[in-house]
C-alpha cells in the first residue's frame, strides 16, 4: 500500500477491455517520503466536512471553553436531534490535548452536559475523566465508543408513564473499545453491549444477541433479558446477568470460554451491589429500586459470568483469601 514505485505495467498484457487504460496514476505517485510538505496542507487537513455540528457550539460557549481552560465546574443543557452525531468527540480532543488524560479531572474539572432529545451515533465518543453526558431521551449506536474515562447517563424523561426497563433506549455497539468510564442506562440496549470492552463499567436494563463480545477488562451489569450468544470471546472482566425466569439464560451463554455462577462471594455481592446502587441514583431506574429493596430475593438470580483470567479475583472466588489464611496459619 502507497508504494507505487514497486509497481510496473506488463507490457505484454494486452487485455481486451483495459488495453487503453492509463495506470500512470498507480505507477507515477508522488514521493511522499523525501516531500512530507503535504501533511501540512491545508487543503488536506479540514477538520470538519460536514457543515455547523452541535460540538461547533458546545466549544464556542464561553462557560464551557472557561471551565476547560481553568478546569472549573459546570454543568450546561442542550438539546439534541439523531443528526447530531459523535457529540462530546471534540470536546473531549479539546480537554485531552490541554490536560492530558487524566489532567482535567486531577485538577478537579467538572464538565456536565445534559442533553435533552435523541442523540445520533457515537455520542460520547472517547468521552475522558471529569466529563458527564447525559441524555434525557435516547441515544443510537456505537455510544461511549473508545471512551476513556468520565460518565455517560441515558434516562428517559421523569414523567415517563412506560415501563423504562421493558424499552429499548441505546442502539448496538455500545462501548466498543473502551477503555475506562462508566455507562448507565435505564432501559434496554441493542446488540454487542459492551463489545471489545476493556475497562469500563456499565449497567443497563437488557440487550440485544452478542453482549460482551470480546470483552477484556472492565464491570458489566445487566438486570434484564439478554439476546443469544452471550460472553463469545470474553477473555477478561466480569458480568453479573439477572435471571427473572430460571432456565432462560444458560441456553443463551456461549460457554467456549467462560463459567457462569452464582454471585459467591463478598467482594462480588459488593460489586454487583454498588453499581446498581450507583445505576438508581444516577437514572432513578425503578427496576434497580426495587432489587435494592429486595436484595436477599434477587441476589441468588443472578449469574456471574467468569472468564479464565478472573478465575481468582475477589468477586469470583475466595481462593487467594484461602491461600492468605493458610500462609498466615503457617507463620
Amino acid at each position: 500500500v502507497g508504494r507505487g514505485d514497486l509497481l510496473a505495467r506488463r507490457e505484454e498484457a494486452t487485455p481486451v477491455k483495459t488495453k487503453n487504460m492509463d495506470m500512470t496514476f498507480i505507477t507515477d505517485v508522488p514521493d511522499t517520503k523525501a516531500d512530507r510538505s503535504w501533511v501540512h496542507d491545508g487543503r488536506t487537513q479540514v477538520a470538519q466536512g460536514n457543515g455547523p455540528v452541535l460540538d461547533d457550539d458546545l466549544l464556542k460557549d464561553k462557560e464551557v471553553a472557561a471551565c476547560i481552560d481553568k478546569a472549573s465546574t459546570l454543568k450546561k443543557e442542550f438539546d439534541i436531534v439523531n443528526t447530531d452525531r459523535s457529540v462530546g468527540a471534540r470536546v473531549a480532543g479539546v480537554i485531552a490535548k490541554k490536560w492530558g488524560n487524566q489532567g482535567f479531572a486531577n485538577e478537579g474539572g467538572s464538565l456536565h452536559f445534559k442533553f435533552t432529545g435523541s442523540a445520533g451515533q457515537s455520542f460520547a465518543a472517547f468521552n475522558v475523566p471529569g466529563v458527564r453526558m447525559e441524555v434525557v431521551g435516547e441515544v443510537n449506536d456505537y455510544v461511549g465508543k473508545g471512551i476513556h474515562g468520565g460518565q455517560i447517563v441515558i434516562r428517559p424523561p421523569e414523567e415517563h408513564s412506560f415501563a423504562a426497563g421493558d424499552n429499548v433506549i441505546l442502539g448496538n455497539t455500545a462501548l466498543y473499545g473502551a477503555t475506562g468510564g462508566s455507562l448507565f442506562a435505564n432501559g434496554r440496549a441493542g446488540e454487542r453491549f459492551a463489545v471489545r470492552n476493556s475497562q469500563a463499567r456499565a449497567v443497563c436494563e437488557g440487550t440485544g444477541d452478542h453482549p460482551l463480545e470480546y470483552m477484556t477488562g472492565g464491570v458489566v451489569v445487566v438486570l434484564g433479558k439478554t439476546g443469544r450468544n452471550v460472553a463469545a470471546g470474553m477473555t477478561g472482566g466480569l458480568a453479573y446477568l439477572l435471571e427473572e425466569e430460571e432456565g432462560t439464560f444458560q441456553p443463551r451463554l456461549n460457554t467456549e470460554i467462560v463459567i457462569a455462577q452464582r454471585v459467591k462471594t463478598k467482594a462480588g455481592e459488593e460489586q454487583l451491589k454498588g453499581l446498581i446502587e450507583e445505576h438508581v441514583e444516577l437514572t432513578g431506574s425503578a427496576k434497580g429500586k426495587k432489587i435494592l429493596e429486595n436484595w436477599s430475593e434477587y441476589l441468588p438470580k443472578f449469574w456471574q459470568i467468569v472468564p479464565p483470567a478472573e478465575l481468582k479475583t475477589p468477586e469470583a472466588s475466595d481462593i487467594e483469601l484461602e491461600e492468605a489464611e493458610k500462609e498466615g496459619a503457617k507463620v
